[in-house]
Order: C-alpha cells, then structure tokens, then sequence
C-alpha cells in the first residue's frame, strides 16, 4: 500500500486533477505514509502536522486505500459536515475508491416525529417567534430525507423550540415509539452501519462509548481504523463523559415530558401536573440560590451558600414525590414509564453526588445562566480511555495541529493513557520567517495588574492601522474582551478610525466571520470560541494580537484538584501539566494568523512573560519560526513593506 499512497502525494497525483488548490508536500506525503503504516500494523499513532500540511488527505488517502470501516471523529459539527459534503467526495473520487460514505450526529440533531407532535398538541410557547419556527420545523419534517436541523437555516440552532421538537437519551421512547418507522436517528444510525466510512464528533463518539448511547458502540466491532482528528480536544471531551453530571435542566425536562405525557394518558390523574409544577418550582429556585451569576465552584464551595442545603433538599423531595406518583401511572403509557424510570435515574444520581466523596474524583457545580449542573470528573482519564480503546485489534489515529510542547508528545500521551503509541511531528510547509513576524512588545505591565487591558489596547492601536484594520484581537476572559471593545470604541471615535469593530456575542461565530471577510478591514475581538477553528485566508485578516499566555484559571476546580493530585505525588504539576495545555492553547490561537501560503502577517503576543519568565523560551520555541522582534517600529514596517 505504501507505493500505492505515495503515488497520490506526487506531481502526477490523481488529486492534483480533482483538487485545483493540491500542491505536492513531503510533509503531508510522510504522514500519508505513518498513516499508513500505522493502519498495517493496527497501530495507535499521536502525529502533529503544522497548518498547511493537508492532513485531512493524509488520513484519508490510506485509510480509503486500506479498505475496511473507517470511523472519524472531529471536534466540531463544522469540521464534520466539511468532510462528509467536501473532502471525503474529493478524495473518493480522485482515488475512485467505491467506498460508501455517511454523517452521524447526536439525536439532538435530528427532528423526533413524536416529540414535534407532542409540542404542537401543548401549543405553550414563550414567544411569538417560537411559534413561527415550530411552523418552519413542522414543514421541515414533511420533506426532509434525513430531519437534520442543519438543513433548516431559516430557524436558528440556538431556537427553544429545538429542545422540544428532538429527543434526548432521557426522553426517546425507542422501540415503544408509536413513530419508531419514520425516525431519523434510527434512519441514519442505519446508514452508519452500512457505510465504509462514517464522519461523527468527538461528543458522540464520547457520549456512545460509555452510555452506548448513539449508535457508535454498535459500529466499532466491525471498525478497522478510528481517526481523532482536532484531537487536542479529546482530554476535555474525554473527562466530562468519563464521569457523571446532573443539570436542572434535565429536571426542568423531565418535569415538562411529563406534564405531556400526564395531559394524553393520565388526565384523571390530577397529582401528576401539580407534583410536576412543584419539581418545576424546585429547580428553578434551586438555580437563584447562586446569587453571583455564571461559573465554577467546587463542591466544598457551596459551604457559604446558607440556602444551597435546604434548596437541594427541596429538589430531591419534590423529585422523590414525583418518581413515587409516576411508579403508580408507568403502566398506564410507554411515555409515562420512560418518566417514572428517568425520575428513577436522576434521583439515584442527586444522591450519590449530594452523599458520596469519590476517591481519584472531583465534585464541583458549573452555574449556567439558566441552569446548574452538579458533576463528578475523575482526576485522570488515562486508565479509562487506555482500557477503551485496547482489546479488538484496529489502528488508532490522534491528529492534530497542536498536540506536542517542544515536538514532545508525552503530556498529551500520559494525560490519554497512550504510553505505547508512535509519535511524529511534521512542520508547516509555510514560510513562516518571510511571511510572518512575532512580536511581544516592551514595557508591558504585569498580566495581573489592574491597567492591563488599557495597557493591550494601547500596545495594539499602532498595529491596527498600519495593518488597516484587518484584525483579530484574542482574550483569555470574557470581561478583558468587553473592557477591550470599550476602549477600542472610544480610541477609534478619538482618532476617526472607521474600521467596522465586531464582538463575540453579537451573533453566531459564523455569521460573524462572514461579516468579517465581507467588510475586509474589520477588526474583531473574540475570546475562546475564536482562538481555534476559525479559517480567515487572505488579507482580511493580518493581525493576530493575544492579551495574554493562555494559562487555564487556577480556582478552576478540576484543574485545582489535579494540580493538587499531582503535587502530593511529589511531581511538577505546573510543568508536567499547567505549562503544556498552555502551550497547545496558545499554538491555536497563534495558527488563526497564517492560514495560506500567500497569507503575510504579525503576530502580536503581550504577555511580559514570554520573556521574563524561565518558561516562556519553551512556551515561543513550541510556536511556528517566526521571525521574532520586540521593536514596534518594526513590527509597524513589516505591514509597509508587503
């Protein structure tokens, strides 16, 4: 296969005739070839390959020439339908591979027949506009093929009425379903066993392996090769499967599933709606008990909350009431049996986190804006996720832009239990010391100091007309984000500065970058839904300033107990753990910048610490060669001269 797969890297390559954009790389070549390799000998491989390098070809190439199932998991839904509507048919086609191709998502994509008709029957909306888009989806549902709510761009992805009209693994009534025929998950789980290639997110692939859930569970014993593509995401992803949440709002559901249920199958039952009301009431006081707004806190956190002891136990006694009323009426329907057991669950899982300290486990609560979520995560992953994936013989691929620190991938192996696992590491192909320059300016305050977004602000203005607006400004924190655009607002109106200023927040992350590629001198500030993932090629973006080194906070709790884990092992954990996840963090957003090989730009870096500081060598030896000055003359120039 080896001859085979370096054939189709090379001038003559079949792709250079189907993809006008292919240019041979030895970069994306070799890594074809460890691919490969890897998939030969039913290998686990961790490779880096720099922006530029083509690594969606690299895997796919091999993995459609070695035959066999293939799954591949990405980190976003974006990435997701990329492959399955662009690259996928690109390379079937240039390889005329005969290989059957198919997008898995989560059941929340997909319209559920029975839930849209219960929502239609409640007719209780809170807006006008819900009711328009419960019409839109009602359509929808007549002539779609597949119920993907993507298909429907009239309503928005974020619409309340999405949550009522898909199902969840709490709600879906499978096999008892009256519509069980017409149900799309069902459709496109099928398609998914069929198919030699199935496209799903690291979410569902997460969701699947340890609730069985969604559908993988059922196509990995038939898989030959799984790929991990963004997998710098997978120890996030990993870590929240791995252990155990329970949010008000699946409270919140439970209380409103059964309400519909109760009004078609137990209307002589007038208990049921009250004790419904009441849950209602319940996690809903429960959310005001948390006064100071959205965040995390641990578990022993909560000790200052004078209400937090009585609120909960008001929660649990109202689920308790409605679980013992339901167990009387589960016979009565499949809807109101699937809620006497889900009332079952959730009470079982208030109680373990309410009574249970878990070794090698953190307890914590994240506060939403609208809801709580009690969560147990296990301090390591690696032993979990090292168990998963050993046992049937199927290569194993992690890819990545940023996986290594230094190209040393043992953070990322021991925080994955891949210990084993080959690593390699390909650069950019870019030209990084004639297309691009980073520069850390002098004089900056230190990162804790109360001046020092002003102080970014300031820094960055010259910048930002010398590159004509054309700007991404990245921030560590939300709050540095607004306080940044107020400054930048006010500087712009003092100095006549006309570039459209776009922030975070004021739509959708896609429509934002439309806007911004549209205007083609905009400068946009964004915080971490913007330092990864986001492609802006040409000159509409030049300028990538960061605020600071992209350190996690330290009253994170979980980040807080394995920092504490680690120590009492008596290990560095701020080198062996803090420093790296640092590093990949901030290789993301410094990739924002150089997205072609025609791009030209400055990446601005403020942070005083990646020169004060022993680390910060590590920290800039870790990013691209770029050419490097602390001169702002220079780093002006550089803007003139191209």
């Amino acid at each position: 296969m080896s001859v085979e797969v370096e054939r189709f890297f090379s001038e003559q390559s079949p792709l250079a005739t189907e993809v006008a954009s292919f240019r041979p790389r030895a970069q994306q070549r070799d890594m074809a070839m460890a691919v490969a390799q890897a998939i030969r000998d039913n290998a686990i491989l961790v490779a880096e390959a720099g922006t530029g390098t083509g690594k969606t070809f690299a895997y796919l190439v091999p993995a459609l020439l070695a035959g066999g199932k293939v799954i591949v998991s990405t980190g976003t839904k974006n990435l997701q339908d990329q492959l399955f509507q662009k690259d996928l048919p690109m390379v079937r086609d240039a390889l005329k591979a005969p290989v059957s191709v198919a997008l898995l998502k989560g059941r929340s994509n997909y319209v559920c027949h029975y839930h849209l008709e219960r929502t239609q029957a409640d007719g209780r909306f809170a807006t006008r506009e819900d009711v328009k888009h419960l019409g839109k989806i009602v359509n929808y549902a007549k002539i779609t093929q597949n119920g993907d709510k993507s298909g429907l761009a009239d309503v928005p992805e974020n619409s309340p009425v999405w949550m009522q009209v898909t199902s969840t693994r709490d709600n879906c009534l499978g096999q008892e379903c009256p519509q069980h025929k017409e149900c799309f998950v069902l459709k496109a789980r099928k398609e998914a066993m069929e198919a030699d290639v199935v496209v799903v997110n690291h979410h569902l692939f997460f969701a699947d392996v340890m609730l069985r859930d969604e559908g993988v569970a059922e196509l990995l014993p038939a898989v030959n090769t799984v790929i991990f593509d963004e997998a710098h995401q997978l120890p996030e992803t990993a870590s929240l499967f791995f252990g155990e949440s329970i949010s008000t709002s699946q409270l919140l559901d439970l209380a409103r599933d059964t309400r519909l249920e109760a009004a078609t199958s137990a209307r002589d039952f007038s208990v049921l709606p009250t004790a419904t009301d009441a849950l209602d009431k319940a996690a809903r006081d429960f959310r005001l008990v948390f006064k100071r707004g959205e965040g995390r806190m641990p578990a022993h956190g909560i000790d200052e909350l004078k209400e937090f002891p009585s609120a909960l136990a008001t929660l649990t006694d109202k689920l308790a009431g409605l679980n013992s009323l339901l167990e009387k009426q589960a016979e009565r329907s499949e809807g109101l049996e699937k809620c006497w057991q889900r009332s079952a669950e959730l009470m079982q899982k208030i109680r373990q986190w309410t009574n249970e300290e878990q070794a090698g486990a953190v307890r914590w609560l994240e506060v939403f804006h609208h809801s709580v979520q009690l969560n147990t995560t296990p301090l390591s992953i690696a032993e979990i996720f090292a168990k998963q994936i050993s046992g049937h013989p199927r290569a194993w691929i992690f890819t990545s832009a940023t996986l290594a620190v230094k190209q040393n991938f043992s953070h990322y192996q021991a925080e994955m239990g891949l210990l084993e696992a080959r690593t390699a590491c390909w650069d950019s192909p870019f030209n990084y010391q004639e297309q691009a320059l980073l520069y850390v300016p002098q004089q900056m305050p230190e990162p804790n100091s109360p001046g020092y977004t002003e102080a970014v602000v300031q820094a960055a203005l010259p910048l930002i007309e010398a590159s004509q607006g054309r700007a991404f400004l990245l921030f560590t924190s939300l709050r540095a984000m607004q306080r940044a655009h107020e400054i930048l607002t006010a500087e712009f109106d003092r100095k006549g500065l006309n570039y459209p200023l776009m922030l975070q927040g004021e739509g959708s992350r896609n429509e934002l970058l439309s806007r911004f590629r549209e205007h083609g001198n905009a400068v946009l500030l964004g915080s971490q839904s913007f330092w990864e993932g986001v492609d802006v090629r040409g000159e509409a973006l030049s300028l990538v300033v960061i605020d600071k080194l992209p350190f996690a906070p330290p009253d994170d709790p979980v980040l807080a107990a394995r920092i504490a884990e680690l120590n009492k092992q008596g290990r560095n954990a701020f080198m062996e753990y803090q420093l790296p996840r640092t590093v990949i963090n901030l290789k993301q957003g410094a990739g924002r910048l150089i997205r072609d090989e025609t791009d030209h730009g400055v990446l601005m870096i403020c942070d005083p610490r990646l020169i004060s500081k022993h680390y910060g060598k590590r920290i800039w030896q870790s990013l691209p060669p770029f050419r490097r000055t602390r001169d702002q003359d220079e780093a002006v120039g550089f803007f003139a001269a191209k």
